[in-house]
């Protein structure tokens, strides 16, 4: 999966987080509203060739809407992280996460405890 660039990413998470929007709505929600109309319409022409992003044409103006979800994203991303960073391993990546952001054990229990809940849901197994 292709990687988002910082400018991507950022509009990209106000698309998830609109569902739609026009160019506008996105430069609105910037964290520098002063971004050029241009600009902004240029890179979420780059996320449509890329295939984040599709549109709809409304009037004279075109709406536009994430094709990706976050989530799916996000899985793709971390797996990329994965197997770049640590060897392809998941719990790898984990274990540095838990160990970096100096979790408890009992928020580890409660993590464990979350994810098996969710799997429970979606009715898969542990390995």
């Amino acid at each position: 999966m292709q990687r988002l660039t910082k400018a991507e990413e950022e509009i990209m998470l106000i698309l998830w987080k609109l569902k739609e929007a026009i160019v506008r709505d996105v430069i609105n929600k910037l964290e520098d509203p002063d971004t050029p109309y241009t600009t902004v319409s240029t890179v979420i022409r780059i996320l449509e060739k890329k295939g984040f992003v599709g549109h709809r044409a409304v009037g004279t103006t075109h709406l536009y809407y994430p094709l990706l979800s976050k989530k799916e994203y996000l899985k793709g991303y971390l797996s990329g992280i994965a197997k770049n960073y640590f060897d392809g391993s998941s719990s790898n990546l984990l274990t540095f996460f838990a160990r970096e952001s100096d979790l408890s054990v009992k928020e580890l229990k409660g993590l464990i405890e979350e994810v098996e809940s969710e799997m429970k849901k979606e009715g898969k197994h542990g390995k």
